[in-house]
């Protein structure tokens, strides 16, 4: 559709015995074009916020040139059940720039802005 900014498949799993959820990043299917050339070089970026602070960040590598990039990519996170309420995850698929900003093709989760 008109305005789509893609698809991203991916699966958080929590494990209560560890105290910890993984959280899969697959991929991702016709994201916007964001480059001159007409592709993009995308990766994506994981937040762990608690009480909407930032905890830790992961990333993917950068798929160059490519619009369905196959990532399978998996980030484990430290989480203590009792606060399992107040954590976040912030999902966030950005187009590596070499000269300019990183742009984000689109976001996941909730977060205050800036991230």
């Amino acid at each position: 559709p008109q305005g789509s900014r893609g698809e991203l498949l991916l699966s958080l799993c929590y494990n209560p015995s560890a105290n910890s959820i993984v959280v899969n990043i697959i991929k991702a299917r016709n994201l916007k074009a964001m480059d001159i050339g007409g592709t993009s070089d995308p990766y994506v970026k994981v937040w762990l916020m608690y009480k909407d602070k930032r905890v830790e960040k992961k990333k993917t590598v950068v798929m160059k040139r490519c619009l369905n990039p196959v990532f399978n990519e998996s980030f484990a996170f430290d989480i203590p059940t009792e606060r399992l309420r107040e954590t976040t995850i912030v999902i966030t698929v950005m187009d590596k720039d070499r000269l300019s900003r990183n742009d984000v093709i689109g976001k996941v989760g909730d977060a205050p802005e800036g991230l």
